[in-house]
C-alpha cells in the first residue's frame, strides 16, 4: 500500500541486540501540528500525521457538532497537499501544515469558535462534563438494525493490520478502518492519534456521500475511549470494535445512546460492552450491569 506524503520519516538509531550493537536506520511516524480554520478564523491546532488532511478537517468538524450537514462545506483548501487545486489567497499558499475550510449559509460566532478543543494526539475531547456536553449537541440514540456475524467480527483485526502501512514501517500509529456488513474493508486511515484516526474515516465518507454510516463497523487499533464514541455516534455508526478496552465514560455513552461497543477483539474472542443484540442472537445476549 502507498504510504501517505510526509507521514513517515527515516533516522539513524542505535540498536542493542542480545549484547550486540550497532547503527541501524529507523523509521518514525511523523507528527507535526495541522491547523484548521474556518475561513480566516482559527479553529484549532492538533498534533497528527500528515496525510488526508481535508478528509481530517471535514470530519473533525462533522464529529464536533460545528456543522450539520456536508451542504455546508463550499470549498476545502489544504496547504499539505501538492496535488489539490492552488488556493489564491497568499494567507494559505505558503502555508504547510493547514487547512482552511470555507462553509455556506452557515455563520459562526467568533467566540463560539474559541471553546476548548482538547486535540493533543494522545486524547481527544474529554472531562467530568463530556456526557452532558454530547446530551445538549442533541446526538439521538442510534436506532440501526444493523447486524454483523461474530465469525465476521473476528476477522476484522487481521484486515486492518495488513492494510496498516505506515504502522508497518514505524510500528508507532493507530489505524480507524470501517467495514460494511459482510466485512469488507471500506476505507483505513491512520493517524498518531487515535480521534485523528475515525476523524479522517468520517470525513473520507462524508466526500462519498456515505453518511449516516447506519450499516457499518468502526474499527480501531488502540482502546475504545468516549472520544471515538462519541465521533462514531456522529457519523450514525452502530457498532464500534477495539483490540483493547474502553473506559468507563465510553462504555457509559454508548449505553446511553444504544452504540454497540466491543472490546478485545483478538482471535475467536471479543467483549461486548453495550448493544450486544447487534453481533449476537438474542438468547446469547445478557443485559449489562448500569455504570
Amino acid at each position: 500500500m502507498r504510504l501517505p506524503q510526509r507521514s513517515v520519516q527515516l533516522t539513524q538509531v542505535t540498536e542493542w541486540d542480545g549484547g550486540q550493537v550497532r547503527s541501524v536506520e529507523d523509521y518514525l511516524a511523523v507528527e507535526e501540528p495541522l491547523e484548521i480554520r474556518i475561513s480566516d478564523t482559527p479553529l484549532t491546532v492538533t498534533m497528527r500525521t500528515p496525510g488526508h488532511d481535508a478528509e481530517l478537517a471535514i470530519g473533525f468538524l462533522w464529529t464536533e457538532g460545528l456543522i450539520e450537514s456536508p451542504d455546508r462545506i463550499a470549498a476545502v483548501y489544504d496547504a499539505c497537499d501538492e496535488t489539490a487545486k492552488p488556493d489564491s489567497s497568499p494567507k494559505i499558499s505558503s502555508r504547510k501544515n493547514l487547512v482552511r475550510v470555507e462553509l455556506r449559509d452557515c455563520t459562526f460566532d467568533p467566540s463560539r469558535l474559541q471553546r476548548n478543543f482538547f486535540a493533543a494526539s494522545s486524547c481527544g475531547i474529554c472531562g467530568k462534563a463530556s456526557i452532558e456536553a454530547i446530551r445538549h449537541r442533541g446526538l439521538q440514540p442510534l436506532q440501526s438494525n444493523f447486524h454483523i456475524d461474530p465469525d465476521l467480527l473476528c476477522q476484522l483485526p487481521g484486515r486492518l493490520r495488513d492494510q496498516q502501512a505506515v504502522f508497518g514501517r514505524t510500528g508507532g500509529l493507530h489505524a480507524a478502518a470501517l467495514f460494511d456488513a459482510a466485512s469488507d474493508l471500506l476505507a483505513l486511515r491512520e493517524d498518531i492519534g487515535r480521534h485523528n484516526a475515525v476523524d479522517k474515516i468520517v470525513g473520507w465518507a462524508i466526500g462519498q456521500k456515505l453518511l449516516p454510516l447506519s450499516s457499518h463497523v468502526l474499527m480501531v487499533s488502540g482502546r475504545g475511549g468516549f472520544e471515538i464514541v462519541q465521533k462514531a455516534l456522529a457519523a450514525g455508526i452502530p457498532v464500534v470494535a477495539s483490540v483493547s478496552a474502553p473506559s468507563s465514560l465510553a462504555v457509559k455513552l454508548a449505553r446511553e445512546l444504544s452504540l454497540t461497543l466491543i472490546g478485545f477483539l483478538r482471535g475467536r474472542r471479543f467483549v461486548v460492552y453495550s448493544g450486544a443484540e447487534r453481533c449476537l442472537a438474542a438468547s446469547e445476549a445478557f443485559a449489562p450491569a448500569r455504570v
